[in-house]
C-alpha cells in the first residue's frame, strides 16, 4: 500500500554511536526521576503504607477490633517501608519515563503510527488505573470482609476459650495488596492490547466473537490464577475482564482494517 507523501518519519538518519548516546540520556533521566521519586516517597512511606492498609483498617473497624499489624522479623518493617517507596516511585515517575521512552521512538515512527499509537499510549494508565480502584475500592472490602469472617472469638458457642484472630504481617499484606492492584491494572489493559492487534490486522472482531464463550471461560481461569483462592476475589475480577472483552470486540470493530468481504 502506498503511503501519503506527508506521511513521513520526522528525524534524519543517525549513526548508531548516536542512537546509543541518545538511549543513554533518556536512560539517564528516567533513572534520575526515579531516583528523585523514590526518596520522596520514602519520606512518605508510612502515609503511603496507611493508605494501602486503608480497606483492611475500615474493616477491622467496622468488626470492633483494633487495627494492628505486626513484623515478626527484626528488618521485615524496613523493607516493606522499602518495597513500598519502590512502588509509589514507579507510580509517580511513570509519566516521567514514559515520556522519555516515547521521545526515544517516536522519531523514528511515521506520523501515520504516532497519530494511531498515541491514544493507545494515552488510555493504557487511564485503563491500569480504572482496575487498580476498582480492586482498592471494592473488591479488597469485600474480600477482607470474607476473610475476617474466619475469625473465632472467645465468647462463641464452640469457642471453648479458643480464640482464631488475624496477626497479619505488614510484608505479607503489601504482598497481596501489590499483587491484586497489579493483577486487576494488567487485565484492563486488555481493550488496549485487542485494539491494537485489530488495527494492525492481527485479529478480526467476527473472530473475537466467534470465540467468545472460549473467552469467559479464560476470564475465570486467568482470574482464578491471578487472585487469592476465593470465589468473591476471583468474579471480582473474572466479570470485569468478560466485560471489557466484549468492549474490546466494539473498538475492534472500529478500528479493523476493512476487507473486500466488509464492504
Amino acid at each position: 500500500m502506498a503511503r501519503d507523501e506527508n506521511d513521513v518519519i520526522d528525524d534524519k538518519p543517525m549513526p548508531l554511536l548516536e542512537h546509543l548516546t541518545e538511549l543513554r540520556r533518556r536512560l539517564l533521566w528516567s533513572g534520575v526521576g526515579f531516583i528523585i521519586a523514590f526518596l520522596v516517597c520514602y519520606h512518605f512511606s508510612f502515609q503511603i503504607y496507611s493508605f494501602i492498609a486503608r480497606p483492611l483498617v475500615e474493616v477491622m473497624k467496622s468488626r470492633g477490633q483494633t487495627p494492628t499489624l505486626i513484623y515478626t522479623q527484626l528488618y521485615e518493617a524496613f523493607f516493606t517501608y522499602i518495597k513500598v517507596s519502590v512502588y509509589a516511585a514507579f507510580f509517580v515517575s511513570f509519566p516521567l519515563i514514559s515520556s522519555q521512552l516515547w521521545l526515544f521512538i517516536a522519531p523514528g515512527l511515521y506520523r501515520s503510527e504516532k497519530k494511531a499509537l498515541l491514544p493507545f499510549i494515552a488510555a493504557t494508565p487511564v485503563l491500569f488505573l480504572a482496575g487498580a480502584a476498582l480492586a482498592y475500592y471494592f473488591i479488597f472490602p469485600v474480600a477482607f470482609s470474607f476473610f475476617l469472617s474466619f475469625q473465632t472469638p472467645t465468647a462463641h458457642p464452640a469457642a471453648d476459650g479458643m480464640q482464631i484472630e488475624l496477626m497479619a504481617r505488614v510484608s505479607d499484606y503489601l504482598g497481596l495488596v501489590m499483587k491484586l492492584v497489579f493483577a486487576f491494572g494488567v487485565a484492563f489493559e486488555l481493550p488496549v492490547a485487542l485494539t491494537l492487534m485489530g488495527k494492525v490486522g492481527i485479529i478480526r472482531s467476527k473472530t473475537l466473537k466467534k470465540y467468545r464463550r472460549y473467552a469467559y471461560v479464560g476470564c475465570f481461569v486467568i482470574a482464578a490464577i491471578l487472585t487469592p483462592p476465593d470465589v468473591l476475589t476471583q468474579t471480582g475480577l473474572a466479570v470485569p475482564l468478560a466485560l471489557l472483552y466484549e468492549i474490546s470486540i466494539i473498538s475492534v470493530r472500529l478500528v479493523e482494517p476493512k476487507l473486500d468481504e466488509d464492504v
